[in-house]
């Protein structure tokens, strides 16, 4: 049996949708200490996220945030890169994003605008990512720490934005004014509406069709290209791959600011194509979640895009089941993010030695069959 190869569908599919079930199954007995019936409570969610076109837009609103800050773990940690900063990178964006917004939402027509929202989006949050980058490949300073304090630094810097300077006169709310139309980013209930299809309103914005181009954009770079190529060899063996000629230093930086671009992306969704305005901690921690998304995704866009659909499931969920149990609390969604990390990230590997084994035994016993 051991000469037998584990095929990659076992351990990129299989296991992690069992790590889920798993996760799923503990989660029911969450609700039946909390005096609520799992049944009943997955079948809230389920309607409440898929059950009509609000709520459709609604999940893949979330699902569209997800992508991108999953998508910005997954690219560094090909190159053995931990991206805690993501959270950090999607905040200082959006001042890119309403610094173009305000200043030229009014001069230019849209066709115009919108492609320098994309550009500035990803341009800030790139720039935020490159001094840890560069800190990293040339002076040794650990990226997990760097890009921590990053997060901070960006806050307060935002901060001050917000109140010192981006702030309307006589205003007292910390957000800044909003955003000329020519701007922002269609909702697509807008786009369909002349084409005769008629949804109910909801957040869903075009960068969702962006956020699924990004993820062919990452397939095709990441595995497709000799840039790529050499962050993956990077990331499976640093000293080899410098041997074999690779710059370490243009690879973390590259690897880092393309990851930065991604997580900058964020903005378009939330600041642009949602709030028209830039205000106080928008992001909401979904640069954090963005890592549970890549690691539960394999660092795949594929994976990663079924993990986003799966987060913006309990985010639209979660909000329809503390809606029908008034005694829930909206923050059950947070333990239920957390059990599926739990399973799907630290205990990642606990069922595959079962797996494997049931595995090679059926292959085993089918060889016999043919025998």
């Amino acid at each position: 049996m051991s000469q037998h190869k584990i095929p990659g569908w076992v351990n990129f599919a299989l296991i992690p949708v069992l790590n889920v079930l798993l996760a799923f199954l503990v989660s029911a007995l969450v609700f039946v200490y909390i005096d609520i019936s799992p049944w009943s409570a997955l079948k809230v969610m389920w309607q409440g996220a898929f059950g009509y076109d609000e709520g459709w837009g609604y999940t893949l609103y979330y699902a569209t945030g997800f992508i991108f800050t999953g998508l910005a773990v997954a690219v560094a940690f090909h190159a053995q890169l931990f991206n805690i900063g993501g959270e950090g990178q999607a905040y200082v964006a959006g001042l890119g994003v309403a610094l173009i917004s305000l200043s030229l939402g009014n001069v230019l027509p849209a066709i115009l605008v919108i492609p320098l929202v994309i550009v500035f989006s990803g341009l800030f949050g790139a720039s935020w990512a490159f001094i840890p980058a560069y800190l990293q490949a040339k002076r040794g300073s650990h990226i997990v720490i760097t890009t921590i304090m990053f997060n901070f630094i960006g806050a307060s810097l935002m901060g001050y934005m917000l109140v010192e300077v981006l702030k309307p006169e006589f205003s007292m709310a910390p957000e800044s004014a909003r955003f000329p139309e020519a701007s922002l980013i269609p909702k697509i209930y807008e786009v369909l509406k002349p084409l005769g299809i008629e949804l109910t309103p909801s957040p869903l914005n075009l960068s969702f069709l962006f956020a699924l181009v990004c993820c062919v954009f990452v397939w095709l770079f990441v595995w497709n290209t000799k840039w790529g190529y050499e962050i993956r060899a990077f990331g499976a063996n640093p000293s080899a791959a410098k041997y074999a000629g690779v710059n370490a230093v243009k690879v973390t930086v590259m690897a880092m600011m393309i990851s930065g671009m991604l997580a900058g992306f964020f903005a378009l969704n939330t600041v642009s194509g949602e709030m028209h305005q830039l205000k106080l901690n928008y992001v909401a921690g979904f640069g954090f979640t963005g890592i549970a998304v890549a690691l539960m995704g394999r660092n795949h866009p594929i994976g990663i895009v079924m993990a986003s659909l799966l987060f913006g499931f309990l985010y639209q969920g979660g909000a329809e089941l503390a809606f029908e149990f008034p005694g829930v609390d909206s923050k059950i969604i947070v333990v239920l993010q957390g059990l599926i990390i739990l399973f799907c990230g630290a205990l990642e590997y606990m069922l595959k030695p079962y797996v494997e084994k049931l595995y090679l035994a059926a292959v085993a016993k089918k060889e016999v069959s043919h025998a």
